[in-house]
């Protein structure tokens, strides 16, 4: 009689696991595409769409559905790709053969970048204060301010390299680089732009 009540209580116990289980593992396998769905959508209308998708969808489950959280994984993809364009254009400073006015150019474009990652590292840090700070329209403004800042000083970098004698691929890599830097950039300022702060 144990015997029977003890596998009637074991197997209603599974059943009541299997329940309860089958739900949560539903919603954890619906919940990333979900989050995917949240990034795509937000991306939808950015000036550069699939690479908004491509280079924020791996923060999807940092990001969740949170639109700040969001901003925060934008500005970091675009602090990556300024450290990124500033250790290529200083590798092309160290190449032999350029020209002084040539690696003046190449040198005040690295100055440029250098101050686009400074100004993503403010943005950042403007970012964070949101949730503590008071002041939210103050620090979104100075998120928005910082961020255009880095565009533009990655803009000065390629416009200072234009009447130069660089060689062709070196200038071409150089531009390469900072123009996929200012891509993600400016997506990433769509986003804060769009931020219902």
């Amino acid at each position: 009689m144990e015997a029977h009540i003890l596998t009637f209580l074991s197997t209603v116990l599974l059943l009541i696991i299997s329940h309860f289980t089958q739900p949560l593992a539903a919603a954890t396998a619906t919940t990333p595409n979900a989050y995917t769905t949240f990034i795509r959508t937000s991306c939808a209308n950015t000036t550069y769409p699939s690479l908004c998708s491509k280079t924020l969808s791996p923060y999807a489950a940092d990001v969740k559905s949170n639109p700040l959280r969001l901003c925060n994984a934008a500005l970091s993809v675009s602090l990556a790709s300024a450290i990124n364009a500033s250790a290529t254009v200083s590798k092309f400073s160290l190449q032999k053969g350029i020209l002084p006015r040539d690696a003046t150019a190449i040198k005040d474009c690295i100055e440029n970048i250098g101050d686009s990652v400074d100004e993503l590292k403010q943005s950042l840090k403007a970012m964070s204060s949101i949730g503590r700070n008071a002041n939210k329209q103050f620090q979104m403004a100075n998120v928005k301010t910082w961020t255009s800042a880095a565009i533009t000083d990655a803009n000065t970098c390629t416009d200072g390299l234009a009447g130069t004698k660089v060689s062709a691929g070196v200038k071409s890599n150089i531009r390469s680089v900072i123009k996929s830097f200012i891509r993600v950039t400016s997506n990433a300022l769509f986003l804060i732009n769009h931020l219902n702060y």
